[in-house]
């Protein structure tokens, strides 16, 4: 007769460091220029293989740019969309978007595109049918957990969303099926903040909008 295991007892400490990381993560745009080691990396991504995506279907897929072609196109690529981006702001707002140090692509000594597989049979459309989105959503709560992770290894994270994911799909050179989904910097943090940049900013200050709760 097999006996189940015993679960971990996650006691008051961990629970304060865990709150202590969250608290701590960053979207982090400047960072130092060392490498970061292939086995942190590959730590990295055998943690998040354990994040929850439907059907059990692990829709991501991870492409490292490190050529530098490529890495040129995705720097030409935002640059051409941020310049669009400011033009939708005006006045102060937009001498404020102008100060913002919005990616960390030239610093950054890993460059991770992350695409959801949208031709994966892996989970064979299990809860997908009538949300077909939730296969981008596990991709996004796989990010959520390798954001997390890094931050323990005392690693730096961007997400870069000033893209058009067209023209950086087609740059990687990636199979049709695959949707971008983020761009990602990883590195060594240049600076460590206990506020988020924006707030430091002034462009967006945390607030409780998402803290509450309706009941019906």
């Amino acid at each position: 007769m097999s006996t189940l295991p015993v679960p971990p007892m996650f006691d008051a400490e961990f629970q304060a460091k865990l709150a202590l990381l969250i608290a701590w993560r960053r979207d982090v745009r400047r960072f130092r220029h060392e490498g970061v080691p292939q086995a942190t990396l590959d730590h990295l991504l055998d943690l998040v293989q354990l994040s929850p995506s439907v059907g059990n279907s692990q829709p991501w897929r991870i492409v490292s740019v490190t050529q530098k072609a490529r890495r040129a196109a995705i720097r030409a690529n935002f640059e051409q969309t941020n310049a669009a981006a400011l033009h939708a702001y005006s006045g102060e707002r937009a001498a404020l978007y102008a100060r913002l140090k919005l990616s960390g692509l030239d610093d950054a000594p890993v460059h991770w595109a992350v695409f959801c597989d949208h031709a994966t049979r892996q989970g064979d459309g299990l809860g997908m049918a009538t949300m077909p989105e939730t296969l981008d959503a596990s991709v996004s709560g796989m990010i959520a957990t390798l954001w997390l992770a890094a931050r323990a290894q005392g690693l730096g994270l961007g997400w870069v969303s000033i893209l058009d994911p067209l023209a950086a799909t087609a740059a990687l050179e990636v199979p049709p099926s695959w949707k971008l989904i983020a761009y990602l910097c990883i590195g060594w943090p240049q600076e460590e903040h206990s506020d988020p940049e924006l707030v430091r900013y002034r462009w967006q200050n945390r607030t409780h909008a998402g803290r509450q709760v309706l009941e019906r």
